[in-house]
C-alpha cells in the first residue's frame, strides 16, 4: 500500500523537469529575439489562456468568451495604445500619439465594456454582481499583470529587456525552488494554513534569499551597469515578498471555487496562472521600480 506513492512523485517530478527542458530554450529565444512583437504575441497568449483559467473558476460557461473576447481585446490596448509601441513599429509622430489614450482604452474595456454586456444579458439578475466582479478581476488580474512581462521588451534596448524578463521570471522560479527546499529540510511551522496548509516559515524565508540569489546572479552576469547593488535589495526582497503573496492569493482563489489546480496545461506544473501567480505581483513592482529610477535620473 505504500509503494505508489513514490512512483506518483517521481512521476510528477520528471513531468516538471521535462516542461521546463522543452519550454524553457523556447522561451529564451523568444526573449533575446531583436524585435519585441514575438516575446508579446508569447505574453499575449499566456495572458488569453490565464483569463481563461480565471473564468473557469469564476463564471457560468455562457459568459467565459464575451469576457476572454473583452480582456484580450484590455490586453491588446494596454500594450499597443503606447508611444513606445507604435515607435517601434514605425509610424509617425501623429499615430505615436494614439499611444496617450491606451490606458484609458484599456479601463473602457476592462470595466466598462464588461458592465454593458451584463447590463443587456443579465440573465440571472441575483448573480450578476458576482458575475461582472469576476469578469473585471479576471481581466485586470490575468491579463493585465500578465502583460507587464511584454513592456520590459518595449521599453528597453532589445537584450536589457530581454535580460529584465529574465530578472522577474527568476525572481519568482529560484524563490519557488528555494521555498521547497528550505520548508521541506528546515522547518515545519506553518505560514499561512488556512490559506495553503503546505506552506511554511521556513519555506517563506528560503524563497527570500532564492528571489535575492536569483537577481545577484543577474546583476553579476548581465545587468551589473543597469543594476546597482542598492538596487538588488529594493528590487529583491519587495519582489521576492509580493511573489510569495501572488502565490498565496492564488491559492486563496483556488480555495474558494474548490479547485486543486488553474488548469492542466503543464503537466507536473498544473495551469498557466498556478506557473505565473507569483510572477503577476512581482512583474509590475519591477517595473514601476524601473520606471520610477529612469525618471529620478
Amino acid at each position: 500500500m505504500r509503494l505508489p506513492a513514490p512512483q506518483v512523485a517521481l512521476g510528477n517530478l520528471a513531468q516538471r523537469f521535462l516542461v521546463a527542458v522543452v519550454a524553457a530554450p523556447i522561451l529564451i529565444v523568444v526573449l533575446y529575439l531583436p524585435r519585441p512583437e514575438p516575446a508579446w504575441a508569447v505574453i499575449f497568449l499566456a495572458s488569453l489562456i490565464a483569463m481563461h483559467e480565471f473564468f473557469a473558476m469564476t463564471l457560468p460557461g455562457e459568459d467565459r468568451r464575451p469576457a476572454l473576447v473583452l480582456g484580450g481585446a484590455a490586453c491588446l490596448a494596454l500594450y499597443w495604445l503606447d508611444q513606445h509601441a507604435l515607435a517601434k513599429l514605425g509610424l509617425g509622430v501623429k499615430w505615436q500619439a494614439l499611444g496617450l489614450a491606451g490606458p484609458t482604452v484599456a479601463i473602457i474595456l476592462a470595466v466598462i465594456a464588461p458592465g454593458l454586456y451584463y447590463l443587456f444579458r443579465f440573465r440571472d439578475i441575483p448573480s450578476v454582481a458576482g458575475r461582472y466582479a469576476a469578469t473585471v478581476a479576471g481581466i485586470v488580474y490575468a491579463g493585465f499583470l500578465t502583460t507587464f512581462l511584454a513592456m520590459f521588451k518595449r521599453l528597453a534596448p532589445d537584450s536589457e529587456g530581454g535580460h529584465f524578463v529574465v530578472l522577474v521570471l527568476l525572481i519568482a522560479w529560484i524563490a519557488d525552488t528555494g521555498a521547497y527546499f528550505a520548508g521541506r529540510f528546515l522547518g515545519k511551522t506553518k505560514l499561512y494554513e488556512a490559506v495553503s496548509p503546505k506552506k511554511t516559515w521556513a519555506g517563506a524565508w528560503g524563497g527570500l534569499a532564492g528571489s535575492l540569489a536569483s537577481i545577484i546572479l543577474m546583476k553579476l552576469a548581465f545587468l551589473d551597469r543597469e543594476l546597482s547593488w542598492l538596487d538588488v535589495f529594493l528590487l529583491g526582497i519587495p519582489a521576492g515578498v509580493l511573489g510569495q503573496l501572488g502565490d498565496l492569493t492564488e491559492s486563496l482563489i483556488k480555495r474558494s471555487t474548490g479547485v486543486k489546480d488553474s488548469g492542466s496545461l503543464l503537466p507536473g506544473h498544473g495551469g498557466i496562472l498556478d506557473r505565473i501567480d507569483a510572477v503577476l505581483f512581482i512583474a509590475p513592482y519591477v517595473y514601476a521600480y524601473l520606471m520610477v529610477k529612469a525618471a529620478l535620473h
